[in-house]
């Protein structure tokens, strides 16, 4: 993976990280209000180690309850 690729994961992960403690959610309640992820992947994503599928985005918004565009705004 690339440095500027995996920059932008991190961050990403880092957003969805403070999202999650802004909501008072562990992992586990995210995996919890979710379809199909597992606590693997949301620690792999808050730490940039996963590039993930949309049908991932769209199920981490979910456990998170916000819209999919709202984990997308970060910079």
């Amino acid at each position: 993976m690339d440095k500027q690729r995996e920059e932008k994961l991190k961050k990403f992960g880092n957003h969805i990280k403070k999202i999650r403690a802004e909501l008072n959610l562990s992992q586990d309640e995210v995996v919890l209000n979710s379809d199909k992820l597992i606590k693997a992947t949301v620690s792999d994503i808050e730490n940039g180690k996963r590039n993930f599928s949309y049908s991932t985005l769209l199920d981490l918004a979910k456990g998170l309850g916000k819209h999919p565009k709202d984990l997308l705004d970060f910079d």
